[in-house]
Protein backbone atom coordinates (compact mmCIF):
# COMPACT_ATOMS: atom_id res chain seq x y z
CA UNK A 1 0.00 0.00 0.00
CA UNK A 2 3.09 2.49 0.94
CA UNK A 3 4.78 1.51 -2.26
CA UNK A 4 1.36 2.20 -4.10
CA UNK A 5 0.97 5.79 -2.74
CA UNK A 6 4.95 6.26 -3.50
CA UNK A 7 4.00 5.58 -6.70
CA UNK A 8 1.34 7.82 -7.27
CA UNK A 9 3.04 10.66 -5.57
CA UNK A 10 5.58 10.28 -7.97
CA UNK A 11 3.99 9.79 -11.51
CA UNK A 12 1.67 13.09 -9.91
CA UNK A 13 4.83 15.14 -9.75
CA UNK A 14 6.21 14.16 -12.81
CA UNK A 15 3.25 14.78 -14.72
CA UNK A 16 2.80 18.71 -12.63
CA UNK A 17 6.42 18.88 -14.06
CA UNK A 18 6.24 17.88 -17.19
CA UNK A 19 3.52 19.89 -17.73
CA UNK A 20 5.04 22.93 -16.38
CA UNK A 21 7.98 22.18 -18.60
CA UNK A 22 5.71 21.68 -21.77
CA UNK A 23 5.47 25.56 -22.89
CA UNK A 24 9.19 25.82 -22.05
CA UNK A 25 10.01 23.36 -24.24
CA UNK A 26 7.81 24.38 -27.09
CA UNK A 27 9.06 27.92 -26.95
CA UNK A 28 12.63 26.60 -27.06
CA UNK A 29 11.62 24.61 -29.90
CA UNK A 30 10.02 27.74 -31.50
CA UNK A 31 13.18 30.03 -31.26
CA UNK A 32 14.96 26.87 -32.78
CA UNK A 33 13.00 26.83 -36.09
CA UNK A 34 13.08 30.72 -36.33
CA UNK A 35 16.65 30.55 -36.50
CA UNK A 36 17.08 27.58 -38.81
CA UNK A 37 14.63 29.71 -41.06
CA UNK A 38 16.64 32.47 -40.39
CA UNK A 39 19.78 30.82 -41.32
CA UNK A 40 18.11 29.46 -44.18
CA UNK A 41 16.42 32.02 -46.34
CA UNK A 42 18.95 32.92 -48.94
CA UNK A 43 17.87 36.23 -50.12
CA UNK A 44 20.15 36.55 -53.29
CA UNK A 45 18.16 33.30 -54.48
CA UNK A 46 14.70 34.51 -53.56
CA UNK A 47 15.75 37.54 -55.75
CA UNK A 48 16.89 35.87 -58.58
CA UNK A 49 13.90 33.60 -58.64
CA UNK A 50 12.21 36.87 -58.76
CA UNK A 51 13.62 37.56 -61.82
CA UNK A 52 13.62 34.18 -63.52
CA UNK A 53 9.54 34.81 -63.20
CA UNK A 54 9.33 37.95 -64.72
CA UNK A 55 11.45 36.79 -67.59
CA UNK A 56 8.86 34.27 -68.54
CA UNK A 57 6.01 36.32 -68.13
CA UNK A 58 6.59 39.59 -69.11
CA UNK A 59 7.30 39.10 -72.81
CA UNK A 60 3.30 37.08 -72.87
CA UNK A 61 1.68 40.27 -71.06
CA UNK A 62 1.69 42.73 -73.60
CA UNK A 63 -1.89 44.15 -73.71
CA UNK A 64 -1.62 47.51 -71.94
CA UNK A 65 -5.33 47.77 -71.48
CA UNK A 66 -5.27 44.47 -69.01
CA UNK A 67 -3.28 43.95 -65.81
CA UNK A 68 -2.05 40.40 -64.38
CA UNK A 69 -4.68 39.25 -61.45
CA UNK A 70 -4.20 35.61 -60.69
CA UNK A 71 -3.46 32.15 -61.84
CA UNK A 72 -6.09 29.81 -61.47
CA UNK A 73 -5.61 26.58 -59.11
CA UNK A 74 -2.96 24.30 -61.44
CA UNK A 75 -2.91 26.59 -63.97
CA UNK A 76 0.97 28.73 -65.07
CA UNK A 77 0.09 31.35 -66.78
CA UNK A 78 -1.56 34.93 -65.43
CA UNK A 79 -5.06 35.74 -65.88
CA UNK A 80 -5.13 39.25 -67.28
CA UNK A 81 -8.36 41.59 -66.03
CA UNK A 82 -9.05 45.16 -68.24
CA UNK A 83 -8.18 47.91 -65.95
CA UNK A 84 -11.09 49.53 -64.77
CA UNK A 85 -11.66 52.08 -62.52
CA UNK A 86 -13.64 49.76 -59.97
CA UNK A 87 -10.22 47.38 -60.11
CA UNK A 88 -8.18 47.51 -57.47
CA UNK A 89 -5.39 45.08 -58.47
CA UNK A 90 -4.29 47.15 -60.96
CA UNK A 91 -1.50 49.16 -59.34
CA UNK A 92 0.60 46.55 -58.25
CA UNK A 93 1.99 44.71 -61.33
CA UNK A 94 3.92 47.76 -62.55
CA UNK A 95 4.52 48.05 -58.61
CA UNK A 96 6.11 44.95 -59.15
CA UNK A 97 8.61 46.17 -62.09
CA UNK A 98 9.79 48.95 -59.62
CA UNK A 99 10.83 47.07 -57.11
CA UNK A 100 12.65 44.77 -59.61
CA UNK A 101 14.48 47.84 -61.33
CA UNK A 102 15.33 48.75 -57.72
CA UNK A 103 17.03 45.29 -56.50
CA UNK A 104 18.46 45.13 -60.18
CA UNK A 105 19.27 48.55 -61.39
CA UNK A 106 18.46 46.91 -64.58
CA UNK A 107 16.87 49.48 -66.81
CA UNK A 108 15.19 47.28 -69.02
CA UNK A 109 12.37 46.72 -65.74
CA UNK A 110 12.58 50.24 -65.30
CA UNK A 111 11.35 50.59 -69.39
CA UNK A 112 8.70 48.08 -68.56
CA UNK A 113 7.32 49.67 -65.29
CA UNK A 114 6.97 53.14 -67.05
CA UNK A 115 4.77 51.48 -69.76
CA UNK A 116 2.96 49.43 -67.61
CA UNK A 117 2.43 52.25 -65.19
CA UNK A 118 1.62 55.64 -67.18
CA UNK A 119 -1.45 53.66 -69.11
CA UNK A 120 -3.20 54.30 -65.23
CA UNK A 121 -2.77 58.43 -65.52
CA UNK A 122 -6.52 59.07 -65.75
CA UNK A 123 -7.54 57.16 -62.70
CA UNK A 124 -6.24 59.99 -60.70
CA UNK A 125 -9.38 60.97 -60.51
CA UNK A 126 -10.98 58.16 -58.82
CA UNK A 127 -13.43 59.15 -56.30
CA UNK A 128 -15.86 56.12 -56.66
CA UNK A 129 -14.17 54.46 -54.06
CA UNK A 130 -11.33 54.34 -51.34
CA UNK A 131 -9.04 51.77 -53.97
CA UNK A 132 -7.27 54.94 -55.48
CA UNK A 133 -4.60 53.93 -52.66
CA UNK A 134 -3.82 50.98 -53.67
CA UNK A 135 -4.22 51.50 -57.33
CA UNK A 136 -1.82 54.51 -57.29
CA UNK A 137 0.34 54.08 -55.04
CA UNK A 138 2.40 51.07 -56.34
CA UNK A 139 2.63 52.28 -59.29
CA UNK A 140 3.23 55.82 -59.16
CA UNK A 141 4.26 56.47 -55.53
CA UNK A 142 6.95 53.90 -56.29
CA UNK A 143 8.21 54.94 -60.06
CA UNK A 144 8.72 58.26 -58.07
CA UNK A 145 10.67 57.26 -55.29
CA UNK A 146 12.45 53.98 -56.81
CA UNK A 147 12.53 55.35 -60.22
CA UNK A 148 13.26 59.19 -59.77
CA UNK A 149 9.85 60.05 -62.01
CA UNK A 150 9.40 63.42 -60.65
CA UNK A 151 6.71 63.95 -63.39
CA UNK A 152 4.52 61.64 -61.28
CA UNK A 153 4.21 64.14 -58.73
CA UNK A 154 1.33 65.76 -59.70
CA UNK A 155 -0.59 62.81 -60.19
CA UNK A 156 -0.29 61.75 -57.10
CA UNK A 157 -1.31 64.43 -55.60
CA UNK A 158 -4.17 64.91 -57.25
CA UNK A 159 -5.00 60.99 -56.69
CA UNK A 160 -4.50 62.00 -53.01
CA UNK A 161 -7.00 64.62 -52.79
CA UNK A 162 -9.68 62.15 -54.72
CA UNK A 163 -8.99 59.78 -51.94
CA UNK A 164 -9.22 62.49 -49.73
CA UNK A 165 -12.79 63.55 -51.07
CA UNK A 166 -14.36 60.16 -49.60
CA UNK A 167 -14.03 61.11 -45.72
CA UNK A 168 -16.63 61.72 -43.61
CA UNK A 169 -15.67 64.66 -40.80
CA UNK A 170 -18.70 63.19 -38.71
CA UNK A 171 -17.02 59.58 -38.72
CA UNK A 172 -13.66 60.37 -38.81
CA UNK A 173 -12.63 58.25 -41.55
CA UNK A 174 -12.35 57.99 -45.64
CA UNK A 175 -15.63 55.71 -46.49
CA UNK A 176 -14.46 52.84 -48.61
CA UNK A 177 -17.34 51.36 -50.57
CA UNK A 178 -20.27 52.98 -52.20
CA UNK A 179 -23.58 51.43 -50.99
CA UNK A 180 -24.40 50.85 -54.56
CA UNK A 181 -21.47 48.38 -54.84
CA UNK A 182 -22.74 46.70 -51.99
CA UNK A 183 -25.88 47.18 -51.36
CA UNK A 184 -25.51 45.13 -47.85
CA UNK A 185 -24.88 48.28 -46.21
CA UNK A 186 -26.83 51.22 -46.24
CA UNK A 187 -24.62 54.21 -44.42
CA UNK A 188 -20.65 54.52 -44.21
CA UNK A 189 -18.41 51.19 -44.46
CA UNK A 190 -14.61 51.34 -43.39
CA UNK A 191 -12.93 48.23 -44.20
CA UNK A 192 -9.47 47.45 -42.62
CA UNK A 193 -7.93 47.45 -46.27
CA UNK A 194 -8.09 50.94 -46.31
CA UNK A 195 -5.41 51.30 -43.84
CA UNK A 196 -2.77 51.37 -46.32
CA UNK A 197 -4.31 53.69 -48.44
CA UNK A 198 -3.59 56.47 -46.25
CA UNK A 199 0.32 56.49 -47.18
CA UNK A 200 -0.83 57.80 -50.72
CA UNK A 201 -2.19 60.69 -48.23
CA UNK A 202 0.79 61.02 -46.05
CA UNK A 203 2.73 61.53 -48.48
CA UNK A 204 0.65 63.88 -50.49
CA UNK A 205 1.33 66.08 -47.45
CA UNK A 206 4.37 66.08 -47.43
CA UNK A 207 5.42 66.68 -51.28
CA UNK A 208 3.04 69.69 -51.71
CA UNK A 209 -0.17 68.79 -50.89
CA UNK A 210 -2.65 70.03 -48.18
CA UNK A 211 -1.42 69.78 -44.85
CA UNK A 212 -5.23 68.35 -44.49
CA UNK A 213 -4.37 65.24 -45.78
CA UNK A 214 -1.90 64.34 -43.10
CA UNK A 215 -4.95 65.06 -40.61
CA UNK A 216 -7.55 62.94 -42.68
CA UNK A 217 -4.93 60.30 -42.67
CA UNK A 218 -3.91 60.32 -38.93
CA UNK A 219 -7.89 61.01 -37.54
CA UNK A 220 -8.58 58.02 -39.95
CA UNK A 221 -5.83 55.67 -38.11
CA UNK A 222 -7.08 56.81 -35.10
CA UNK A 223 -10.98 56.15 -35.65
CA UNK A 224 -9.94 52.41 -36.64
CA UNK A 225 -7.72 51.87 -33.58
CA UNK A 226 -10.91 52.67 -31.39
CA UNK A 227 -13.94 50.77 -33.64
CA UNK A 228 -12.72 48.14 -35.97
CA UNK A 229 -10.20 46.23 -33.48
CA UNK A 230 -11.72 44.03 -30.54
CA UNK A 231 -10.31 43.63 -26.77
CA UNK A 232 -7.63 41.29 -27.83
CA UNK A 233 -6.50 43.29 -30.54
CA UNK A 234 -7.57 41.38 -33.20
CA UNK A 235 -9.82 42.75 -36.73
CA UNK A 236 -12.91 43.06 -38.30
CA UNK A 237 -12.91 43.29 -41.59
CA UNK A 238 -16.17 45.74 -41.97
CA UNK A 239 -17.56 48.50 -39.98
CA UNK A 240 -20.18 50.48 -40.60
CA UNK A 241 -21.05 53.97 -39.35
CA UNK A 242 -23.88 56.33 -38.78
CA UNK A 243 -23.00 58.67 -41.65
CA UNK A 244 -24.29 61.52 -39.21
CA UNK A 245 -23.56 60.61 -35.79
CA UNK A 246 -20.30 58.48 -36.44
CA UNK A 247 -21.62 55.79 -34.27
CA UNK A 248 -20.55 52.21 -34.96
CA UNK A 249 -23.77 50.07 -36.56
CA UNK A 250 -22.11 46.92 -37.29
CA UNK A 251 -19.11 44.80 -37.90
CA UNK A 252 -19.16 42.61 -40.40
CA UNK A 253 -17.30 40.73 -43.11
CA UNK A 254 -17.24 40.19 -46.83
CA UNK A 255 -14.08 38.04 -46.95
CA UNK A 256 -13.83 36.61 -43.87
CA UNK A 257 -15.44 33.56 -42.32
CA UNK A 258 -17.87 35.02 -40.25
CA UNK A 259 -18.58 38.45 -38.99
CA UNK A 260 -17.57 37.58 -36.22
CA UNK A 261 -14.18 35.61 -37.29
CA UNK A 262 -10.80 36.77 -37.53
CA UNK A 263 -9.95 36.89 -41.07
CA UNK A 264 -6.28 36.46 -41.29
CA UNK A 265 -5.59 39.46 -44.31
CA UNK A 266 -7.43 41.70 -42.43
CA UNK A 267 -4.97 41.45 -39.04
CA UNK A 268 -2.22 41.45 -42.01
CA UNK A 269 -3.57 45.35 -43.24
CA UNK A 270 -3.63 46.12 -39.86
CA UNK A 271 -0.32 45.24 -39.03
CA UNK A 272 1.08 46.83 -41.99
CA UNK A 273 -0.68 49.81 -41.79
CA UNK A 274 -0.03 50.77 -38.30
CA UNK A 275 3.45 50.54 -39.22
CA UNK A 276 3.39 52.55 -41.85
CA UNK A 277 1.29 55.29 -40.03
CA UNK A 278 4.03 55.42 -36.98
CA UNK A 279 6.84 56.01 -39.60
CA UNK A 280 4.82 58.66 -41.27
CA UNK A 281 3.95 60.13 -37.58
CA UNK A 282 6.18 59.36 -35.30
CA UNK A 283 3.54 58.35 -32.61
CA UNK A 284 4.21 56.53 -30.18
CA UNK A 285 0.56 55.09 -29.75
CA UNK A 286 0.95 54.42 -33.37
CA UNK A 287 4.21 51.84 -32.68
CA UNK A 288 2.48 50.09 -29.66
CA UNK A 289 -0.25 49.44 -30.93
CA UNK A 290 1.47 47.50 -34.48
CA UNK A 291 3.27 45.78 -31.66
CA UNK A 292 0.18 44.46 -30.11
CA UNK A 293 -1.37 43.66 -33.78
CA UNK A 294 1.84 41.45 -34.60
CA UNK A 295 1.76 39.77 -31.40
CA UNK A 296 -1.54 38.61 -31.67
CA UNK A 297 -0.77 37.87 -34.99
CA UNK A 298 2.23 35.63 -34.50
CA UNK A 299 -0.08 33.64 -31.45
CA UNK A 300 -2.15 32.14 -34.05
CA UNK A 301 0.04 30.91 -36.70
CA UNK A 302 1.00 27.62 -38.33
CA UNK A 303 4.30 25.81 -37.42
CA UNK A 304 5.41 27.28 -41.07
CA UNK A 305 3.88 30.84 -40.27
CA UNK A 306 2.16 30.88 -43.28
CA UNK A 307 -1.64 31.36 -42.21
CA UNK A 308 -5.11 29.96 -42.97
CA UNK A 309 -7.11 32.46 -44.77
CA UNK A 310 -9.40 33.28 -41.68
CA UNK A 311 -8.67 32.02 -37.99
CA UNK A 312 -11.67 30.70 -37.36
CA UNK A 313 -12.79 28.60 -39.70
CA UNK A 314 -13.92 25.19 -39.00
CA UNK A 315 -11.59 22.25 -39.64
CA UNK A 316 -8.90 24.51 -39.64
CA UNK A 317 -5.64 22.49 -40.78
CA UNK A 318 -7.99 21.22 -43.73
CA UNK A 319 -8.30 24.98 -45.31
CA UNK A 320 -6.36 26.66 -47.84
CA UNK A 321 -3.42 29.11 -46.25
CA UNK A 322 -3.47 32.84 -47.52
CA UNK A 323 0.28 33.40 -48.68
CA UNK A 324 -1.09 36.95 -49.66
CA UNK A 325 -1.39 37.68 -45.96
CA UNK A 326 2.17 36.11 -44.85
CA UNK A 327 3.66 38.45 -47.70
CA UNK A 328 2.20 41.19 -46.25
CA UNK A 329 3.06 41.21 -42.81
CA UNK A 330 6.94 39.94 -43.52
CA UNK A 331 6.93 43.25 -45.78
CA UNK A 332 5.03 45.11 -42.52
CA UNK A 333 6.89 43.21 -39.82
CA UNK A 334 10.49 44.52 -41.37
CA UNK A 335 9.19 47.96 -41.42
CA UNK A 336 8.47 47.71 -37.53
CA UNK A 337 11.57 46.04 -36.55
CA UNK A 338 13.42 49.12 -37.62
CA UNK A 339 11.25 51.07 -35.26
CA UNK A 340 11.60 49.20 -32.22
CA UNK A 341 14.79 50.20 -29.68
CA UNK A 342 14.61 47.08 -27.27
CA UNK A 343 16.69 44.61 -28.99
CA UNK A 344 14.78 41.44 -27.81
CA UNK A 345 11.27 42.66 -29.59
CA UNK A 346 13.44 44.16 -32.66
CA UNK A 347 14.81 40.36 -32.94
CA UNK A 348 11.57 38.45 -32.83
CA UNK A 349 9.71 40.69 -35.52
CA UNK A 350 12.76 40.44 -37.87
CA UNK A 351 13.32 36.99 -37.07
CA UNK A 352 9.40 36.19 -37.69
CA UNK A 353 9.43 37.97 -40.66
CA UNK A 354 12.43 35.82 -42.03
CA UNK A 355 10.55 32.95 -41.19
CA UNK A 356 7.62 33.80 -43.40
CA UNK A 357 9.78 34.91 -46.37
CA UNK A 358 11.67 31.39 -46.24
CA UNK A 359 8.43 29.30 -46.38
CA UNK A 360 7.35 31.54 -49.25
CA UNK A 361 10.49 30.85 -50.70
CA UNK A 362 10.17 27.16 -50.37
CA UNK A 363 9.01 24.82 -52.44
CA UNK A 364 5.57 24.83 -50.93
CA UNK A 365 5.25 27.93 -51.50
CA UNK A 366 7.17 29.19 -54.80
CA UNK A 367 5.76 29.33 -58.08
CA UNK A 368 9.23 28.52 -59.67
CA UNK A 369 8.98 25.95 -62.50
CA UNK A 370 4.91 25.25 -61.42
CA UNK A 371 3.67 28.84 -62.95
CA UNK A 372 4.60 32.24 -63.87
CA UNK A 373 4.19 34.12 -60.33
CA UNK A 374 6.26 34.29 -57.32
CA UNK A 375 3.86 32.17 -54.79
CA UNK A 376 1.36 30.27 -55.08
CA UNK A 377 -1.27 29.29 -52.06
CA UNK A 378 -3.18 32.35 -51.94
CA UNK A 379 -6.57 33.23 -51.22
CA UNK A 380 -8.34 36.27 -52.07
CA UNK A 381 -12.17 35.34 -51.09
CA UNK A 382 -13.09 31.97 -50.48
CA UNK A 383 -16.43 33.05 -48.10
CA UNK A 384 -17.90 34.86 -51.90
CA UNK A 385 -15.98 31.25 -53.53
CA UNK A 386 -13.49 33.33 -55.65
CA UNK A 387 -9.85 33.05 -55.81
CA UNK A 388 -9.41 30.05 -53.70
CA UNK A 389 -5.99 28.96 -53.46
CA UNK A 390 -4.83 30.84 -56.42
CA UNK A 391 -1.70 32.57 -57.36
CA UNK A 392 -2.39 36.61 -56.25
CA UNK A 393 -0.93 39.56 -57.68
CA UNK A 394 -0.61 41.71 -54.59
CA UNK A 395 0.75 38.53 -53.28
CA UNK A 396 3.79 38.48 -55.33
CA UNK A 397 3.81 42.91 -54.94
CA UNK A 398 4.55 42.42 -51.21
CA UNK A 399 6.73 39.39 -51.27
CA UNK A 400 8.61 41.43 -53.91
CA UNK A 401 8.85 44.51 -51.53
CA UNK A 402 9.73 42.62 -48.58
CA UNK A 403 12.92 41.16 -50.16
CA UNK A 404 13.25 44.98 -51.01
CA UNK A 405 13.17 45.93 -47.83
CA UNK A 406 14.95 43.42 -46.52
CA UNK A 407 17.96 43.99 -49.00
CA UNK A 408 17.98 47.35 -47.66
CA UNK A 409 18.11 46.34 -43.92
CA UNK A 410 21.05 44.55 -44.60
CA UNK A 411 22.91 46.74 -46.51
CA UNK A 412 22.68 49.07 -43.70
CA UNK A 413 23.70 46.66 -40.88
CA UNK A 414 26.38 45.99 -43.04
CA UNK A 415 27.39 49.48 -43.18
CA UNK A 416 27.18 49.82 -39.38
CA UNK A 417 29.65 47.16 -38.80
CA UNK A 418 32.38 48.91 -41.16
Amino acid sequence: MINTIKFLLFSTVFLLFACQDSPKKNKVKAEIETQEAVSTLNLDSAINNCVTQLEIAVPKLTDLTKHPRLIETDEKEWKEVPNGRLVWTSGFYPGILWYMYDLTKDEKWKLEAIKRTEVFEDFKTITEHHDIGFMMFPAFGNGYQLGDKKEYKDILLTSATSLASRYNPNVGTIKSWSNKMHPRWQQHITIIDNMLNLELLFWAAKNGGDSNLKDIAIKHAETTMKNHFRDDYTSWHVIEYDSVTGNVLNHHTKQGYADDSRWSRGQAWGIYGYSMVYRETGDKKFLDFAQNLSDKYLEYLPEDYIPHWDFDVPNLEEEERDASAAAVVASGLLELSTFIEDETKKEKYYNAAIKMLSSLSSEKYSGVGKADSFLLHSTGAKSLGSEIDVALIYADYYYIEALDRLKKIKSQKDVAQL
